[in-house]
């Protein structure tokens, strides 16, 4: 037990060091139906854009490479008592459930239920852009707004053992349930 916590320390501090992390910057309360935007690398490239759908009664949003292809497409739950999105892959088989776990007035609970595989845990201020995804303790992804001085951006870092896109779209996900009355 010892061993584990001292591993698991270990890594979390690897990850807030910046080894083996990809930084992406994303944009801040962007998620309005119908609009796009762009997910770039810490160098400014675009490498995602994200097209926010109006389908039916659901928030859909459709990720892409920059070559056009649908890398994943995140899409509401609509008549459910809790608020939770769905993530496809590119051939529209269901890869996660992105859902709301716990409400508290500081800090935010929400699950990512991947298809298989662990379940990942997200806490911290999703409203403000300043939370963490976790995989049994250990630190995976991390969103910030202290990485980017441009208003309204915030990033996402993603350690190298994640699956990037499927991050990717939880954070897409998070931003549109946190923020739904914007």
């Amino acid at each position: 037990m010892f061993e584990e916590r001292k591993d698991r320390r270990r890594a979390n501090r690897a990850f807030n060091q910046g080894e083996g992390v990809t930084r992406y910057r994303m944009q801040q309360k962007m998620i309005s139906i119908g609009d796009d935007y762009w997910i770039d690398n810490d160098a400014g490239d675009h490498l995602y854009k994200v097209n926010g759908k109006v389908l039916r009664a659901r928030r859909t949003y459709k990720i892409e490479d920059r070559d056009g292809h649908n890398v994943a497409t995140v899409r509401s739950r609509p008549l459910r008592i809790k608020d939770s999105m769905e993530i496809e892959d590119g051939d529209g088989h269901r890869i996660a459930l992105v859902k709301k776990a716990l409400v508290s007035p500081l800090r935010d609970r929400w699950v990512i239920k991947p298809a298989e595989g662990e379940e990942l845990t997200v806490e911290g201020n999703i409203v403000d852009h300043e939370y963490a995804i976790e995989r049994d303790g250990y630190k995976i992804a991390e969103v910030s707004k202290r990485w980017f001085r441009i208003r309204d951006t915030y990033g996402l870092e993603v350690s190298a053992e994640a699956d990037h896109a499927t991050i990717l779209a939880a954070a897409v996900a998070i931003d549109s349930m946190a923020h739904t009355d914007d």
